[in-house]
């Protein structure tokens, strides 16, 4: 049980206070240092020499009234919650009460339980949520550790991440955040072995494979097109289970959950593979092999993404449907303002907007200084990412879309990671110079925590050697070669990464909401 501090002031202000002596002895028993004052000017000299932890006041006082001293309060300590304690029940008076940002309102006659409930939830609710939080954790710890260790199959592991991404998030300001990041860190070694063990398997020609990148389309769009629904695909670059359980309130307001899944991103986790799966329908190797205009190399000076309107072409006609779409690709707020001022006038059954303020905001964060410090960690980097989406016109291109009908399909094409620890390896020269995952020929890295494919196209990569190899990083391990090896490891090193294997990065969020108008 919480126990309240003797630091624990209130003020009480009324013209009555010899009546209340009651419960300011009641209070003074659970430890509440009690101020009191009579009328408003007593209230406001006591505030020039002290700052309370909350204040009661009387709405019905003579001279300097409730409501001319609540104005008074606030202008002088305006993070000061107010009770008011009145006889009245009219209306007026409690809307202008709430007008000037009353924490609660009281109607007289109070008894002590309604008094400390209001102390609780003023003054105490953070350490009484922040207590009873870790103790639900201290009893689940287990019970997650229970799964980690027994998960066989990718429901399992979806079901880790979603624990580990619900603790993840309301002990983000616990004493307690060392301990799920060490249950993550257990997680996604265990979750690297499974990858490893089972990874080949899902491409053999007779198999139950989760759903996958180049699933997307067929799981969760085409099934919404058959029923009628205007659709409006949301794919978001860089876009982890965490940061869309952090923004699932905002789209509350106008959007119902129709379904919550997860699927998992083909490797490697990077935009150039996973995206380019999504929009095709096709595994990275036969995109190469079928549309080979729209495939771009990694060693190639062209943009690895620039083909996506042309790739869901190629699904929709290889499946002979004829919708028309829209499609459009934002990476700054006056294009999607302008997407904003199109979709009234969209008439065609699906459209498609990819937003790549996520993967801006992970590249720009590894490359300045300044984002570094604002997203030090993982509860930073959901935190901007709320603060984004709230502010940005995103938020608004969503809610018109929720105005105009449209079936919201909200996915990304990969998650990210934070990376801690350096590892060598040795490349030639064409290499690639992603961090997290590498193809090319003669890779050499002593690591055993490095999962490597030596026959890519048997997982439906392709090969830009006939002796290509990829090698992943996993957990929070990444690629840094030995020339310079310590400069890079310092440079890269709790910087947000993608390619690799880890949950964040491969079990993601695939979301279908329902406008609720």
């Amino acid at each position: 049980m919480y126990l309240c501090s003797m630091n624990a002031t209130i003020l009480w202000v009324d013209d009555e206070i010899d009546l209340l002596q009651p419960y300011i002895i009641y209070l003074t028993g659970k430890n509440y240092r009690v101020l009191t004052a009579s009328n408003g000017e007593d209230a406001l000299d006591t505030l020039t020499d002290t700052v309370p932890d909350i204040v009661f006041l009387d709405e019905n006082m003579p001279g300097m009234n409730g409501l001319e001293t609540l104005q008074e309060i606030k202008r002088l300590h305006p993070e000061v919650p107010v009770v008011m304690i009145t006889k009245s029940e009219e209306e007026h008076i409690m809307e202008q009460a709430i007008g000037e940002k009353i924490a609660d309102y009281l109607i007289k006659p109070v008894n002590p339980s309604q008094i400390l409930l209001c102390l609780k939830k003023h003054i105490h609710q953070q350490a009484i949520v922040t207590e009873q939080v870790q103790q639900n954790y201290r009893q689940e710890w287990s019970d997650i550790s229970y799964m980690i260790d027994t998960a066989t199959t990718i429901e399992e592991w979806q079901a880790v991440e979603r624990a580990l991404s619900k603790w993840d998030i309301e002990l983000e300001n616990s004493p307690m955040r060392s301990l799920i990041e060490d249950q993550r860190t257990q997680a996604n070694a265990a979750f690297a072995k499974w990858i490893a063990k089972n990874y080949e398997s899902w491409f053999a020609p007779i198999t139950n494979h989760p759903i996958m990148s180049h699933d997307v389309m067929k799981h969760s769009v085409f099934p919404l097109l058959d029923k009628g629904e205007k659709v409006l695909l949301c794919v978001i670059d860089n876009f982890r289970y965490d940061q869309w359980k952090t923004i699932q309130p905002l789209l509350s307001e106008f959007y119902t959950v129709s379904s919550e899944e997860q699927y998992t991103s083909i490797l490697p986790t990077a935009t150039q593979y996973a995206r380019n799966a999504i929009f095709s329908g096709l595994l990275p190797l036969q995109i190469q092999q079928m549309f080979p205009q729209y495939w771009v190399e990694e060693g190639d000076e062209e943009t690895k993404n620039q083909y996506e309107r042309e790739l869901v072409q190629t699904l929709l006609d290889r499946y002979r449907r004829r919708e028309s779409f829209n499609y459009w690709k934002v990476n700054e707020s006056d294009f999607c303002e302008r997407v904003i001022a199109q979709l009234k006038s969209v008439h065609t059954p699906l459209s498609i907007v990819v937003l790549n303020f996520i993967d801006m905001l992970s590249h720009s964060r590894t490359e300045s200084k300044m984002m570094r410090e604002l997203a030090n960690d993982e509860a930073a980097y959901r935190s901007l990412t709320l603060s984004w989406f709230r502010h940005s016109p995103t938020y608004e291109l969503l809610r018109r879309a929720a105005e105009l009908g449209f079936t919201l399909v909200l996915t990304t094409d990969h998650g990210t990671t934070r990376v801690k620890n350096a590892v060598q390896i040795i490349a030639d020269k064409n290499t690639n110079t992603n961090i997290r995952y590498k193809v090319g020929k003669a890779l050499n890295c002593n690591s055993k925590n490095v999962f490597s494919i030596d026959q890519p196209k048997q997982v439906g990569l392709p090969c830009p050697n006939v002796s290509s190899s990829y090698a992943f990083c996993t957990g929070s391990d990444f690629f840094a070669y030995p020339n310079q090896f310590n400069y890079y490891a310092q440079y890269y090193r709790n910087t947000f990464q993608h390619g690799g294997i880890s949950l964040e990065e491969m079990i993601i969020p695939l979301v279908v909401l329902k406008p609720k108008n």
